[in-house]
């Protein structure tokens, strides 16, 4: 009785064992067939598919004429499966030299047997896959040796045209992927959308023979068309490449604009790269070439803002062109002393002051306006805020906050000092001063096309303020174009061309105090007069030569720039029978009194202007032997028009190859002294050249023979 109780027992114990695992079982199946369906069928998938990604085609970025300036060429990831190559070395050694790939590195990929496939090279040209393709199909031993390698589509970007607007239009990494300029704030636009290629494999990732193939196409990105002009921009290149090595400059930057739109014609900075070979292995040169220092970087603009003080002036009442104004060399305001760049201008109506560039007038008319109303034409005109222009990295600039603005600080913004801008905030704010008194936005993306070319967005002209009337504009037309026939800016003129603009000369700073031997030579010019169709605007940054004043680095090449466009658009000559002057050789005068470099001048069919501090000319521009059209106006520089300060800065020359009397000689033209060491020619000196240092200090010179062949 008791056994039979004990084998019921168990046996119920067994049953409820078993029904306890059945229930688990019909659990855990229901939890395969549902919660865990989608997971394990996607696990599956992978297992007997290989899916490869097809990159879609980037969209292309072309100028206003439909030029392409950038686009994605056909290109292929050349990938392997480690489980598939016998002999990673050999592999190795022989794919490397063709790829253009490190053999190690490579290796050592094949080396990991657990994975179904490894990159070996991105971005691979069709002309290298079809090498390999034909080196397996000729040679049975190499298909071998090859087994496992596999081509998937990729694409890399090209830009034709080199480095033509190189850091507008920026850079894509190695996965296509923007970095900088338009291709990275377009970025969304740009990329498209990617395809995939999945294919049945067995279970060591070999195609099955029978295996079935999904394919979904990439979808091309948009293409991007500039407002920008390839011809103009060529013409821009041209002259901003000879800029900069006639002046020995740190940098020149130019800006081409629709001065009715704001649509941007051109914009150049160099030094620049070529995008197709960029410094990739020096990230910090790199990063410097790539900025876009015209919309990031702000610098004192000095006298082409006087347009702005000007314009302001007379839209205000504060002025009109029949006021005088007395200039001694300087102005004191709050005890301060504000020195003109000449001695005296005596006594000038306003179309004289503009033309001659005196400090001491817009002083004047700074002051007459009051803080209050010229703030309220200086924000009128966009300053202290960004433009809003399609580019990345802009800087809004910087304005005094009105409620901490003295007198003084007024009457230096009045000729361009104690205020910052950025070239295209500047060349902006000009434009209004021209085109009938509209601030426009500028923009550099014109329109938006899809794959097939239709357009799906375009930018409209936006007009953002007023900032004066139509007639003050009307005026500024009149008294800018003086400026060009009469006053300062009379090395960008053009031959039978009505032109118009203002030069500048920008204090530069460093560590927050001022370098007194270098400048920012600048030029902002519009043509033609009568009805402008665009404005140029030429910086030069730091220039290395005697001279460095803007009326000499930086209007003569405005005029070569605003020419060739003139005639590119097929603007006529306003007069027709106008003929270009004949060129004539400059005299040098260095050395002579004004009275004498005024009749070699005059012989040699030249005028001169001169600073007027004293009788001697000490320096001139351009150099003696330079070539100028008769008539043109050489600068007679009779000494240095503004004393050095103590908290002063100057820039250190090299003198790295010289003997020790020349290196002295440069040393002392400078304002330095000179520490030798050794003898022969120099071979080091701290500080360095191009630094910059107080005047005075001495510099440590280190000098050495040659050594003998």
């Amino acid at each position: 009785m008791r056994a039979g109780l004990k084998t019921r027992k168990r046996l119920l114990l067994t049953l409820a064992a078993l029904t306890a695992l059945f229930f688990l079982i019909v659990i855990r199946i229901g939890s395969l067939a549902t919660v865990q369906s989608q997971a394990l069928t996607a696990r599956g998938v992978r297992q007997w598919t290989r899916e490869g990604v097809v990159t879609a085609r980037r969209g292309a970025i072309q100028d206003a004429n439909g030029d392409v300036l950038a686009l994605s060429a056909s290109a292929y990831i050349v990938s392997a499966n480690p489980q598939l190559v016998e002999d990673a070395h050999a592999f190795s050694q022989l794919l490397g030299p063709l790829l253009n790939a490190d053999p190690e590195t490579m290796e050592r990929k094949l080396s990991n047997q657990k994975l179904a496939s490894v990159i070996l090279k991105r971005q691979v040209s069709r002309e290298t896959v079809d090498q390999i393709r034909q080196l397996r199909a000729e040679n049975p031993q190499i298909k071998a040796l090859l087994r496992g390698i596999s081509f998937d589509e990729d694409a890399r970007r090209v830009y034709p045209k080199g480095d033509l607007l190189s850091q507008v239009l920026g850079l894509t990494n190695v996965d296509s992927v923007g970095q900088s300029g338009l291709e990275s704030l377009y970025e969304e636009l740009l990329r498209g959308t990617p395809g995939a290629l999945r294919t049945e494999v067995d279970a060591r990732s070999r195609l099955l023979p029978d295996g079935k193939t999904a394919y979904t196409p990439p979808k091309t990105g948009y293409t991007l068309r500039l407002t920008v002009d390839s011809a103009i921009q060529g013409v821009v290149e041209k002259a901003m490449r000879e800029c900069l090595a006639v002046n020995n400059a740190a940098s020149v930057q130019c800006v081409v604009m629709d001065v009715n739109t704001g649509a941007v014609l051109a914009i150049c900075m160099k030094p620049d790269y070529d995008p197709n070979d960029p410094p990739r292995n020096d990230v910090e040169l790199l990063n410097q070439l790539m900025r876009i220092t015209a919309v990031t970087d702000v610098y004192e603009p000095g006298s082409t803002f006087k347009m702005l003080t000007c314009s302001a002036a007379l839209d205000s009442g504060a002025a009109s062109l029949s006021d005088t104004f007395n200039c001694s060399g300087a102005i004191m305001v709050d005890g301060d002393r504000i020195r003109c760049w000449k001695s005296s201008h005596g006594h000038q109506d306003l179309p004289a002051a503009l033309a001659n560039s005196c400090n001491p007038a817009f002083v004047t008319l700074a002051l007459r306006m009051g803080t209050d109303t010229f703030y309220q034409y200086l924000r009128a005109f966009g300053l202290g805020v960004k433009t809003g222009i399609d580019l990345p990295g802009e800087s809004g600039g910087i304005l005094i906050n009105s409620r901490y603005v003295k007198n003084v600080d007024l009457a230096r913004i009045g000729f361009g000092q104690s205020v910052a801008v950025t070239p295209i905030q500047l060349i902006t704010a000009a434009c209004a001063v021209v085109n009938g008194g509209r601030l426009m936005k500028p923009y550099i993306v014109k329109e938006v096309l899809d794959a097939d070319g239709r357009v799906v967005d375009r930018t409209a002209p936006t007009v953002v303020a007023h900032p004066i009337r139509p007639e003050t504009s009307a005026v500024m037309r009149t008294l800018l174009e003086n400026v060009v026939e009469n006053g300062g800016g009379k090395n960008a003129a053009v031959p039978g061309f009505r032109i118009g603009g203002k030069t500048g000369t920008a204090q530069v700073y460093k560590e927050g105090r001022v370098v007194s031997n270098v400048h920012i030579g600048s030029f902002l010019g519009f043509a033609p007069m009568d009805q402008p169709r665009f404005a140029v605007l030429v910086t030069v940054n730091e220039a290395q030569v005697p001279v460095d004043y803007g009326s000499t680095t930086a209007a003569p090449f405005a005029g070569q720039i605003m020419e060739e466009i003139l005639n590119c658009l097929g603007v006529r000559k306003s007069d027709p029978k106008a003929t270009e002057a004949p060129q004539v050789s400059v005299p040098d005068v260095k050395g002579m009194t004004v009275a004498k470099a005024q009749k070699a001048l005059s012989e040699a069919q030249l005028l001169y202007e001169t600073d007027g501090l004293t009788q001697t000319v000490s320096d001139q521009a351009p150099a003696a032997g330079a070539k100028m059209l008769a008539g043109s106006k050489v600068m007679l520089y009779t000494y240095d028009n503004e004393p050095l300060q103590p908290m002063d800065l100057l820039s250190v020359p090299s003198v790295k190859g010289l003997s020790m009397v020349e290196a002295g000689r440069q040393l002392r033209a400078r304002g330095f002294d000179m520490e030798i060491s050794g003898s022969g020619l120099a071979v080091r000196q701290e500080p360095g050249a191009g630094s910059y240092a107080p005047p005075g200090t001495r510099v440590k010179v280190v000098f050495a023979l040659p050594l003998s062949p």
